[in-house]
């Protein structure tokens, strides 16, 4: 045995089996030289009855100085009863971000992660993790072991997305399919959101004890604050009477139509059966909502849309698709794009309508109670499934906003909105309503 020294270490003679040559001034500090000429330090000792070795590093990378001083530290340990090459064969036996993303992405495909309500995540939220799992996460993580991961890791793959480095042009399961993957802002926040569940769902396993995700400051998303003011109905209801002249829009329009004076998500109504048509309540009663279960109030015109459209012979759906199969209508996307596009509305989507028709009914004066119940929206949302009538307030707000919106469509122009908090009309209907209520006076004996 000789003391580790550059000299010593360089000259050593490569064999034709690999050998150690130990120190003489630490004992259990020693390297490691391979046939090949490549040369290693490490550290021979016994824990838990057994003789163990860890390697320290290469030659080269290590100096016999330094690498004296790491085996010292790493005795050191020892000596106080921690065993340092179990710990890295933990270590290296640590799961990775991908597999980590794998098994998650098994679960969600099976209906296991949960989301609003405690419900299974519906399939278009399924496929769209999916793509940010695939295109985002694993790309920018996918190597690096979950319980290394800190918040400046996790900062610095948002900032990765904000800045574009994940965009591609990818090939998709569909035929000619092809997906532009953008980053941005918006992508980056609602990814690390994604990756906050992912590294919950981590925790949930005893993977890591706590989620690194929390507490980082994300992007804000666009707000969707574009929202169509009274002129531009009226310039839409010019646009779809237009449009009508064309047979092939009609189940557009009519969706156009609907959406607007409903405040429905698009899917909503596309995807609205006639067992979920509830006409003498004046509402709809979806099974399977964004907020799962849910009853939307209409208004008297939609409601006289559906009793003109209704017949004996009615399929599953309100719009059915063109070729008389028993599915939704499929081609709102392209038609939508045909009518709006080069138009003044160019660029106004279905998000749009629903944002409006929330805005009018702002306008109106309705609560903010009373507009999410119209809508749908979780904190106002009626979802009990034994609820048989709707409160009246809700029917005449729907009525209202429905109304208004209709006349919109048809080129209406009025002089002020402030119909719920008009003294005059409030007066009138409750003398109307009241009148209804008497008794008829009885005759005199």
């Amino acid at each position: 045995m000789v003391k580790l020294t550059k000299r010593v270490v360089d000259t050593a003679i490569a064999e034709s089996k690999d050998y150690v040559l130990w120190d003489d001034e630490l004992p259990g500090f020693g390297l490691r030289i391979f046939p090949t000429g490549k040369r290693s330090y490490l550290i021979q000792y016994r824990a838990d009855g057994r003789s163990r070795r860890y390697t320290i590093g290469l030659h080269g990378v290590w100096t016999p100085e330094t690498a004296r001083r790491e085996a010292k530290a790493q005795l050191g340990r020892v000596a106080q009863g921690d065993d340092p090459a179990e710990e890295r064969a933990e270590l290296n036996k640590a799961m990775s971000m991908k597999e980590l993303c794998e098994r998650y992405m098994d679960d969600l495909r099976n209906g296991l992660i949960l989301g609003k309500g405690g419900r299974p995540k519906k399939q278009s939220t399924v496929d769209i993790d999916l793509g940010r799992i695939e295109r985002h996460v694993i790309p920018l993580l996918g190597s690096r072991r979950v319980k290394d991961l800190t918040k400046a890791i996790l900062t610095k793959v948002m900032r990765d997305i904000m800045a574009g480095k994940t965009k591609a042009f990818i090939k998709t399961n569909k035929l000619r399919g092809r997906a532009n993957v953008r980053g941005g802002p918006g992508t980056a926040a609602r990814t690390l959101g994604l990756i906050g569940g992912i590294l919950t769902y981590a925790v949930d396993l005893g993977v890591i004890d706590s989620n690194p995700a929390h507490g980082i400051k994300r992007p804000k998303d666009n707000v969707r604050s574009r929202r169509l003011n009274d002129g531009e109905y009226r310039i839409l209801g010019r646009m779809l009477k237009a449009a009508s002249e064309n047979e092939r829009y009609g189940e557009t329009i009519e969706i156009i139509r609907q959406i607007a004076m409903t405040g429905c998500r698009r899917g909503e109504i596309i995807n609205l059966k006639w067992c979920d048509v509830d006409i003498d309540g004046s509402c709809l009663r979806l099974s399977d909502s964004k907020e799962g279960r849910s009853v939307r109030p209409i208004g008297l015109p939609v409601v006289e849309f559906l009793e003109a459209r209704e017949s004996e012979d009615n399929g599953t759906y309100v719009f059915p698709g063109p070729r008389g199969e028993d599915t939704a209508f499929g081609g709102l996307p392209n038609q939508w794009n045909e009518i709006f596009i080069g138009s003044p509305l160019e660029g106004v989507t279905p998000h749009i309508l629903r944002h409006s028709f929330a805005s009018i009914g702002n306008d109106l004066g309705f609560t903010e109670v009373t507009i999410a119940a119209l809508m749908g929206h979780a904190k106002g949302s009626v979802t009990s499934k034994y609820i048989h009538v709707l409160d009246a307030t809700l029917i005449v707000a729907a009525d209202t906003l429905a109304g208004y919106i209709a006349a919109l469509l048809e080129g209406t122009i009025f002089k002020q909105r402030a119909y719920a908090l008009d003294r005059k009309s409030r007066k009138t209907a409750l003398d109307e309503f009241l009148s209804r209520q008497q008794a008829p006076a009885k005759k005199a004996a």
